[in-house]
């Protein structure tokens, strides 16, 4: 939902693009990526083509030097898609894979991969997550040792999205032996094909159904020195940092889903009739729905405000941890509610709301979950 208290006229603008390009080519077609697994590789050049995975890099690189309120407009506006597989594998191109690469990379990684991954042509994700690590960055397991001049890795990485066809990796793995802890993870640059490295398997998932998620598998994998991102050692912090991003576009997105589930339901209740009258004039399905109501609002306005502060440099780790915790909890509140009030049809597979449903589960887990982000909240209240 619109708000001049947080947005430029240039942020509406972009919202009214996104929206428009959602009617015209997402909606026609979802349901066909949603069995297919993957959304088509022309349909993610078509949104780098009209500028939509460059809202915040510079324009050197094709983008359009915007900031994190455009990030959380964006997010939001594929959350209200109702197909968050879709909205996710757009969001993890822009905001929480190619953002290593640009926050991190040399001049020399920039200019070689930044254009492709504005236009489109390639597509990124970010491999951190292994089967006993996930908020827990420091437990990963995969590790880089140095010989003659290469990194060779070894490990598998986890639920990772994007996994199966992206074209760049940024891979999380422990450089120094000798070191433990936050000094002992560096971030890596791999493309697809690198010798040693492998798509192990596509992972079929719960929701998130058109998003690839994929199993990798690093075995003897050899990489060349300069495809460090950043310093070695220095992963740890680049993935801490970056977390602030991808909780806020979390939150934004479910903030999103929320609010498009809500729609969806006021359209069905003040259809539907029951005993002689529309199930709007229940007064405790009206009420509950003006409650959530005031809950999304609170988290939208949370989500702004927060999105705001983070534009202006100021420190939100704590801010940004609420809206993970709060908005991940609360879409997944609102899609059951919503489910209950559209009956047994809610529970039908040809109806929306089940898939939006499925989908919201992961966003109390993914991305740091809810008892991570409390315990972050909780050290600084």
């Amino acid at each position: 939902m619109p708000d001049g208290i947080y947005f430029t006229a240039e942020h509406e603008l972009l919202r009214d693009q996104i929206r428009r390009f959602i009617a015209e080519e997402v909606l026609p077609f979802a349901d066909a990526w949603e069995n297919d697994g993957m959304v088509p590789r022309a349909t993610l050049r078509k949104m780098g083509a009209i500028g939509l995975f460059g809202v915040r890099y510079p324009e050197a690189y094709g983008g359009s030097d915007m900031d994190t309120r455009a990030t959380v407009v964006l997010a939001e506006e594929l959350g209200r898609s109702t197909y968050s597989g879709f909205a996710i594998t757009a969001l993890v191109h822009t905001d929480m894979a190619s953002i290593h690469i640009f926050n991190a990379g040399s001049d020399k990684q920039r200019k070689r991969y930044m254009p492709g991954i504005i236009s489109g042509d390639l597509i990124t994700a970010v491999a951190v997550t292994e089967p006993d690590a996930g908020s827990d960055v420091k437990s990963i397991r995969t590790t880089a040792r140095f010989e003659e001049n290469n990194f060779v890795l070894n490990g598998a990485k986890m639920f990772i999205t994007n996994g199966v066809h992206a074209d760049l990796y940024c891979v999380a793995a422990k450089t120094l032996s000798q070191e433990e802890g936050s000094n002992n993870v560096t971030m890596f640059l791999i493309e697809k094909g690198a010798p040693g490295f492998t798509v192990s398997r596509a992972l079929d998932k719960h929701g998130w159904r058109c998003s690839d998620t994929a199993e990798l598998v690093f075995e003897d994998c050899v990489v060349p020195a300069d495809s460090v991102l950043g310093e070695v050692g220095q992963g740890f912090y680049a993935i801490m940092r970056n977390f602030q991003n991808e909780r806020i576009v979390l939150g934004a997105m479910a903030m999103g889903e929320a609010q498009a589930a809500l729609d969806l339901t006021l359209d069905y209740v003040r259809t539907r009739k029951a005993f002689g009258a529309p199930l709007w004039e229940k007064q405790a399905i009206r009420q509950r729905l003006a409650m959530l109501s005031a809950k999304v609002e609170a988290g939208r306005q949370l989500v702004y405000a927060t999105s705001v502060r983070d534009a202006a440099g100021e420190e939100v780790v704590k801010e940004v941890s609420m809206v993970k915790a709060y908005c991940g909890e609360l879409v997944n509140e609102v899609m059951y509610d919503c489910l209950q009030f559209h009956g047994g049809m809610g529970y039908m597979r040809e109806c929306p709301i089940e898939r939006m449903t499925r989908d919201a589960r992961i966003q109390a887990i993914g991305g740091g979950a809810t008892e991570v982000m409390l315990e972050e909240v909780a050290k600084r209240i």
